[in-house]
């Protein structure tokens, strides 16, 4: 969305004006065709846009190839250490290969990577994380050792003539991965890949994500966004995605809610979390932020910047504003229904 380059993966745009796209990786066997292609389809429909498999020996291209044949999303071959895996991976239909020239070897197997990526269209991706700094430069600030690393890969493939380029910098620790990225950026146009690597189970990698890459999009810095949890993939296409809307960046519903005290007349938490459940996945035009709030004295005040607030009144019922207008009160049973007829309206106003 932010960079000056715009880079195409297999009909999926990245960089410039373009919205921000979410990514993710498989974790299955992809030996395993059926199970990698169930995987790959469960994360496209949660909102994933690219999404990386890897291709770990000459005996992954094969299945790699099928995989690909049958995939409705561009897919992204994960390389390391034998260049002619990417080169394959290319030729089997890869939409970008992700490498690491700093395993893959000489100049000569990045040119003959680069030679087949020109032929087929294939853009690259190349960078650095915590274990990938260049030995050059591990006497300088780890965060500029991370940038200037990805520098070197990517002043490598442009001595071949070669600007199809992704790059992404990525940390354990959250603010080197925003100053890194920040750096960065000020040096290079290509499209960035962000994410926190290595951001543990879900709670953690909440907090990480956050903080790290949260800092990195208000400052106009990324274009496509991994968020890393240990797990299923699923729940990092889903966290993206809510990442996302929290900072207005891609359109959707947005709930809100009061952190509760003793005025509160309903449970906040527990409406707050079925209002949520109830707009899960629900396709929207246009951005609807919605508030639970407990009490009707600072309720609807607070509530006036969202276009719906729920609000909490005696005798289990609550009230809906519009804009900080009552719309109406209603019984628990009776909010489903409303608060979809409200959007609906909203989506057609």
């Amino acid at each position: 969305m932010f960079s000056e380059k715009v880079v195409d993966v297999g009909g999926v745009k990245i960089g410039g004006k373009y919205p921000i796209v979410i990514q993710s990786m498989t974790n299955t066997d992809t030996a395993n065709i059926e199970q990698t292609l169930f995987q790959v389809e469960r994360l496209k429909n949660s909102g994933a846009q690219i999404v990386r498999v890897s291709v770990r020996s000459k005996d992954d291209i094969q299945p790699f190839g099928e995989i690909v044949k049958k995939s409705q999303v561009p897919l992204v071959a994960d390389i390391h250490f034998d260049y002619r895996l990417a080169i394959e991976s290319i030729k089997a239909g890869a939409s970008k290969v992700r490498i690491n020239p700093g395993n893959i070897g000489s100049d000569v197997k990045i040119r003959e990577i680069v030679k087949v990526a020109k032929e087929y269209n294939v853009p690259i991706r190349v960078g650095s994380n915590s274990g990938s700094i260049a030995k050059e430069f591990s006497d300088l600030p780890r965060h500029k050792a991370l940038a200037e690393s990805a520098l070197k890969e990517v002043r490598l493939l442009e001595k071949e003539g070669f600007y199809d380029i992704v790059v992404s910098v990525k940390s354990v620790d959250a603010k080197e991965t925003f100053v890194a990225n920040q750096y960065l950026s000020r040096l290079i146009p290509y499209p960035f890949h962000i994410g926190v690597t290595e951001a543990g189970v879900f709670e953690d990698a909440v907090i990480l994500s956050s903080a790290g890459l949260g800092s990195l999009l208000i400052n106009d810095i990324g274009d496509t966004i991994r968020i890393s949890i240990s797990g299923d993939p699923i729940r990092e296409v889903e966290l993206a995605k809510d990442l996302l809307i929290a900072l207005g960046l891609k359109i959707g519903v947005r709930v809100i809610a009061c952190p509760t005290c003793a005025r509160t007349e309903i449970d906040v938490e527990g409406l707050a979390y079925e209002v949520k459940k109830m707009l899960k996945g629900k396709e929207v035009k246009k951005n609807i932020t919605v508030a639970v709030m407990g009490c009707v004295v600072n309720g609807p005040g607070e509530a006036k910047h969202s276009d719906i607030a729920i609000v909490g009144t005696k005798n289990s019922s609550a009230a809906i504003f519009l804009k900080g207008e009552l719309f109406g009160t209603f019984k628990r049973s009776e909010i489903r229904e409303k608060l979809f007829e409200i959007i609906e309206e909203i989506q057609n106003s």
